[in-house]
Parts: structure tokens; sequence; C-alpha cells
């Protein structure tokens, strides 16, 4: 005998294709509005009325099951169903909850400008933007959208590298009038460097920026590329940072640009469940554009 599916399993659907976006029960109880043990109760009540397993649980956290891949095509025609509900015609604007991960300079001066122009044409999208830099990660992150450094390599995943940037030395006149000028790679030796933290580094990219390098010492170290620059700006040492944000400050001078720059890219990772999502699609839209024209919001920092 065929089993049903009724209109108490709306909400179980709805919870099911949220976790087989971000893998993690967690996030989508989060997304959802709700606890961890609903969003285990829903799918349990799911799979029951299905009559198997639509989710399995692996390193990578919870992936499809071929029943859990099958069932997704109808959960996701239910989503866009409700999604239209109280409309008399089709408007074209987008609901959603859509994740994203990504450094925190593309975060803060890309991602951040790009995402809120279009939450302004669709006002029932709501975005998280989680600031991080890591390399993209084999297991399922309960992110949409990871954006990361380096060109990443990431099984059941779609990758696009959405632009390159550059990298550069600076410091303030401050700082070299005080220390001196290097004019060789060499003279770094005699110098400080405001970078990353080298045993929290996992970016291979960023750890490669300062191959070329003679032993430095290091003044302020940190995750942030905020604080990178705070401590650059306040005569800290000389920092390795971003020439998109770097040139927009005139207190802070270029050092050795004759002899030193190092190229990264910025790359963009979905998995095929998130990115059939109407408004994930719409998201990579929009960060796409924003890399491809440039269109950086650089707030002040203090001169």
């Amino acid at each position: 005998m065929d089993r049903q599916i009724d209109y108490r399993h709306l909400e179980s659907l709805i919870a099911f294709l949220t976790v087989a976006r971000l893998g993690r029960y967690t996030a989508a109880a989060s997304v959802l509005g709700v606890n961890h043990s609903t969003i285990s109760r829903r799918i349990a009540a799911l799979q029951k009325a299905m009559g198997g397993q639509l989710l399995t649980r692996t390193p990578n956290g919870w992936e499809l099951t071929d029943l859990g891949r099958r069932a997704t095509i109808s959960a996701e025609a239910i989503e866009q169903a409700v999604a239209a509900i109280g409309t008399e015609e089709d408007t074209g604007q987008l609901t959603g909850h859509v994740r994203v991960a990504a450094p925190d300079a593309f975060s803060a001066h890309l991602a951040a400008p790009a995402l809120a122009r279009l939450h302004e044409e669709h006002p029932q999208l709501v975005f998280e933007i989680v600031s991080e830099t890591t390399r993209a990660r084999q297991t399922r992150t309960g992110m949409d959208l990871e954006i990361v450094i380096g060109e990443p390599h990431v099984r059941r995943a779609v990758s696009s590298k959405l632009m390159d940037y550059e990298l550069r030395l600076y410091a303030t006149a401050e700082y070299l009038e005080r220390r001196g000028t290097p004019t060789a790679l060499e003279d770094l030796r005699e110098h400080y460097l405001n970078y990353y933290i080298d045993t929290a580094l996992t970016v291979d990219k960023l750890d490669d920026a300062t191959s070329l390098f003679p032993p430095m010492r290091r003044s302020v170290s940190s995750t942030s590329i905020a604080v990178q620059f705070a401590a650059t700006m306040n005569h800290a040492g000389l920092g390795l940072l971003p020439v998109f944000l770097s040139e927009q400050y005139p207190n802070l001078v270029p050092v050795l640009h004759d002899r030193f720059s190092y190229t990264s890219e910025y790359w963009l990772v979905g998995r095929e469940e998130a990115l059939r999502n109407k408004a994930v699609q719409a998201t990579v839209r929009a960060l796409n554009d924003a890399a491809a024209h440039g269109t950086w919001f650089i707030p002040p920092f203090p001169c």
C-alpha cells in the first residue's frame, strides 16, 4: 500500500529541505527559528511517513540518500508554492534565509554592501554572514555558500572563481622614519610584520604570501584584517595588506612595491542542494556582479 504525505508534514518537508541544504540540524534550526529537537522530530516523522531514510550521517554532515534526493524535488516545489501564497500574481519577489561564510575583508567590503542592495530589492530575504578565513572544508558547514581564498578542492560541491586580488607591503611614514625604509627584501629582517597568526592560519595561499620574506619579527598578529590594518596605521610595523583597501588610505606608504607583490583569489563554493534555491542563486549573482565591477565599499579606518 502506498504511503501518503498529508498536510501535517509540510513543516517536516521544509525542515528536511533546510537540512539537505545546510547539512546540519543545528544550522537548520537556526534558520527556521526552532530548536534542534524539533528538527529531529519533524524529520523522523517524515521518514516514517515516507517509509525510508532521507538523510544519512557522514563525517561530512548529513547527506541525502537516494530516497532523499527524490524527496527534495517535491520539497522544493512545495517551498516555492508556499512562498507564493498570498500573492495574486508572480511579483518576482524572493524570500528565504541565506547563510554565507567569507573572509572578513570580503564580508565587510563586498558581500555586505552587495547583499544589502539585494535585500532592498527583495525585502523578504534574510542574510547571515559569518566572517572567517579558512580553507574550503570537506565537511558540511551549515552554510549555503562559502567564500574562500585560493582554489578549493571539495567533493560534491560546485566552485567558481570570483576575482583576483593583490597583497602588498605598507607602513606609515612615522614607522618608516623611526625604523628606516627597506630598499630590498633582505632588509625586512630588521622590521616588524603585522599579519595573520601563524598557528591559526589554515589557508595555504595566505601562508605562501610570506615565503619570499626573510625571517621577520611579529608585532601584532590577528585573524582579523581590520586588526592588521589598525596595527599598521598605528605604526606597529609593516602590514601585508590587500591593495583594494590600502590604496584608500593616504597615510599608508607603499613599501617595496617595485620588488614584491602577491596575487591571491576569492572563490565561491556551494553545494548542489543549496544552489537550486532561487534565493541562493540570486545571492551568487549579486556576489559575482559586485566582484566583476569591483564595487567595494570602504568604511573609514582612523587615519
